[in-house]
């Protein structure tokens, strides 16, 4: 499904010079892009030589945003990653340029625009979180939201997600909401881009945008990241506020960046990260936590390092052959591989579902009882999707939504056992691996080849890697490993408590050693 630029956008993109006529052919469109007059390849372009052109008056945020909104215009008909856009990007860029020139910028992210998984609080435009319920705007902004517009970013507009964030169906398909239709995953059309953030996701690899934000319960910014080629980081449960982001599990939620490369994803992290009273999570963090990641990013990290990779042979060969070279390239770069099995996983499968149910119909309730109009309740939204067809366009069911509306209470002390046992394993499986075999990291696969989307049939994933430390609230950054045909697969980063900035630089020294991303090339299916 494509997107028409609002009447005033559409002004003030020709304004700049640039065209909003459709292209013939919007899969391989360079052309077309180019014309918006970049001197550099954008997708290539980082945060930090962004800002060098900016200072050095080679580049305005005004021309940037534009640029990023001809892409939106010729590709996103493909890639169905943008839910909607901000009618007022432009004029929040050019706010941006009168603080370049009169040296009054905010930092690294003045200026650079970023697309927001749409189901975090934007008081200028509707938050959904995809389903058509939720039509309306909230009361405020995110936290997160008003630190990045603090830091000068330009809010691009909101990126289509799995509606519910994947906590609807019992089946669902990724990347599809009943707002936003299908997002695609840009390497192949008719695979799927993994879920929840997929459209912040697919967005970033198509070079939508230079950031995104998505959010994860387990799995849902890892995933799509992994399946996109693009860097993505979980933060430590507690970094970022949640105040105003559509909820599952406060016990595992968090809203983390997406983007195409390291360095990026760092410096997104720096701004969102911050200590939020409406937020008990966010008050614990240490006070020595860093403040700017990207200067922990530096050669070199690696060697010396020991790094414990979990293989996870149950997604497949193909992924497996993928994790061989990724232990090649490791040791290269000077590391120590030490091949492990991380323990309790199967009591973690067991025990994670029951007290997402429990938490998801009390978080929901709290969260849909500050908007000012809509459903109040799990309840109402279990009827509205009822008397709503298009609801049930891809799949049909509510399934979670009504075993959450039945399930135990917070009170209930079985729910309470369950949930502290759940918590302790997961991080014992993360922290005795780490402490027996003296690790720095453990490595995992993020994600098998994309499946073939398929309503239908719903997805294909049986991804084990993301749970320990999304259960255990601690750090798991995704970058691109390599590929299986056209379809990229992630290794992922997991690291003790708050070790984000550790995980982050060691990410980073591994794109630096092995840089296996390519570009997508919008293939309508794959070859043969």
């Amino acid at each position: 499904m494509g997107k028409r630029l609002p009447a005033a956008l559409a002004a003030l993109v020709a304004a700049a010079g640039l065209a909003t006529a459709p292209p013939a052919v919007a899969v391989a469109a360079e052309p077309e892009i180019d014309a918006a007059g970049l001197p550099f390849d954008l997708d290539r372009a980082d945060i930090p030589s962004l800002q060098r052109r900016m200072a050095a008056g080679e580049l305005t945020a005004t021309r940037l945003t534009s640029a990023y909104l001809a892409r939106i215009r010729v590709l996103d008909p493909k890639v169905n990653a943008v839910l909607a856009l901000n009618p007022a990007a432009l004029a929040q860029a050019a706010a941006s340029d009168v603080r370049h020139r009169t040296g009054r910028t905010r930092g690294p992210l003045d200026g650079i625009p970023v697309l927001v998984k749409d189901n975090v609080d934007t008081q200028d435009q509707q938050t959904t979180a995809g389903s058509r319920a939720l039509r309306s705007r909230p009361a405020k902004d995110a936290t997160l939201i008003t630190r990045l517009r603090d830091a000068g970013a330009v809010i691009l507009g909101k990126a289509n997600l799995s509606e519910w964030a994947n906590f609807r169906a019992a089946k669902p398909t990724s990347g599809w909401s009943g707002v936003g239709g299908q997002t695609n995953n840009p390497y192949v059309l008719d695979h799927n881009p993994c879920g929840s953030s997929a459209g912040s996701a697919a967005g970033v690899a198509a070079s939508l945008a230079q950031v995104a934000i998505g959010s994860e319960t387990d799995g849902s910014i890892v995933c799509p990241a992994g399946m996109t080629a693009t860097v993505g980081h979980k933060p430590s449960l507690g970094l970022v506020s949640r105040t105003g982001v559509v909820p599952i599990s406060a016990e595992q939620d968090t809203a983390g960046p997406i983007a195409r490369n390291v360095v990026d994803t760092a410096l997104t992290l720096s701004v969102l990260q911050g200590r939020d009273p409406s937020d008990p999570a966010t008050l614990h963090y240490p006070s020595t936590q860093p403040t700017d990641y990207a200067k922990l990013l530096r050669p070199g990290v690696l060697r010396g390092a020991r790094i414990g990779l979990w293989r996870l042979p149950v997604l497949g060969p193909d992924t497996d052959a993928v994790v061989s070279k990724t232990k090649a390239s490791l040791e290269r770069a000077g590391a120590t591989v030490v091949e492990v099995t991380l323990p309790y996983q199967d009591r973690l499968s067991e025990l994670e579902f029951p007290a997402l149910l429990t938490e998801f119909h009390r978080d929901i309730d709290a969260y849909l009882a500050t908007r000012p109009t809509g459903p109040r309740n799990l309840a109402d939204l279990i009827a509205y999707n009822r008397a709503d067809p298009l609801e049930r366009t891809c799949f049909a069911g509510q399934e979670l939504f009504e075993q959450a509306l039945a399930a135990p209470g917070p009170n209930d002390p079985t729910y309470l056992k369950n949930r502290a046992e759940l918590t302790d394993l997961s991080r014992r499986s993360l922290d005795e691996t780490l402490a027996k075999y003296d690790l720095d990291a453990i490595a995992s696969p993020t994600n098998p080849p994309a499946w073939k989307t398929d309503c239908a049939v719903g997805d294909n994933d049986v991804i084990p890697s993301s749970t320990p430390a999304a259960v255990a609230g601690y750090p798991d950054v995704t970058v691109p490993a390599g590929s299986v045909g056209p379809l990229p697969v992630g290794i992922s980063f997991m690291g003790g408590q708050w070790s984000d900035g550790k995980m982050l630089a060691l990410a980073a020294d591994y794109m630096r050693v092995a840089p296996v991303r390519v570009p997508p090339r919008y293939l309508p299916r794959l070859p043969g």
